[in-house]
């Protein structure tokens, strides 16, 4: 098996960026398979480690070397939404919590935590977070903790 294969079993032929199916099967094709890596920096070591991830080759192409943007969904009813990776950077570096979204029902809020989870467990799998709903003042909170 080969590092495109690898890669693309390990991450389920989805695409970390856009989230939708890449297919193994085309070449030299924007919705082809591609492999983005990434240096993430250990916690207690000032060594990196290379993170290679599954992207379309048009995904990937689009990032180039500027820090890469995941959308919410577009079916989410959120207000002032925060950016994903960045929030989810802070996160891995120095724990807690962070406030990702504010919803105007439960069930709204509900409906975000469990896309955001699962989106996550494809962005960084085995990261131990938590997403939760805490109520505030009139609207709900999406809460990240790690």
């Amino acid at each position: 098996m080969g590092k495109m294969e690898q890669v693309g079993e390990s991450h389920g032929w989805i695409c970390w960026l856009c989230d939708e199916p890449v297919d193994p099967t085309i070449v030299n094709d924007p919705r082809g398979p591609s492999i983005d890596s990434v240096l993430t920096k250990a916690k207690s070591k000032k060594t990196g480690v290379t993170e290679e991830r599954l992207a379309h080759r048009g995904c990937n192409t689009k990032k180039g070397a500027v820090t890469p943007v995941v959308r919410w969904a577009d079916h989410l009813f959120l207000s002032e939404p925060a950016p994903i990776l960045v929030s989810v950077d802070r996160l891995e570096r120095k724990g807690g919590k962070e406030i990702m979204a504010r919803c105007p029902t439960k069930a709204d809020a509900q409906h975000a935590a469990d896309w955001l989870l699962d989106r996550l467990s494809r962005l960084r799998p085995g990261w131990d977070v938590s997403a939760e709903v805490d109520s505030a003042g009139g609207q709900f909170l999406v809460v990240l903790r790690a």
